[in-house]
């Protein structure tokens, strides 16, 4: 009976962590995360001046960059497999960098019904 509850508990930790990102997924849950976190009203009139877009890949991240109307930038890199994300600030103006925190890209993606 033991064995039984450690085989089923492994078929239910391993499906859960089965999910993979994919750079749509990445796009979407850093999307949905700036529009929760950031004013865009400023946006309203002139969408242009803030922005989401893809940047760069490597085999074990997707970057997805956030533009503010300020010209500041968060650059998001989510893991592909876990997809903890983490957050670097940059302000080219001030030639200023930093870490930003942390989120779970799941959190905000939406739930498939």
């Amino acid at each position: 009976m033991k064995q039984l509850i450690i085989i089923f508990s492994m078929l239910f930790f391993c499906s859960c962590s089965s999910e993979k990102v994919t750079a749509e997924k990445a796009y979407e849950g850093v999307n949905n995360y700036c529009h929760e976190m950031y004013d865009w009203s400023i946006a309203k009139d002139n969408p242009s001046i803030m922005n989401v877009m893809m940047g760069e890949e490597s085999d074990s991240t997707y970057e997805v960059v956030f533009r503010s109307y300020t010209g500041a930038t968060v650059s998001f890199y989510v893991n592909k497999t876990t997809g903890n994300t983490r957050m670097v600030e940059k302000v080219p103006l001030l030639n200023i960098e930093n870490d930003a925190g942390t989120i779970n890209l799941f959190d905000y993606l939406k739930k498939e019904e």
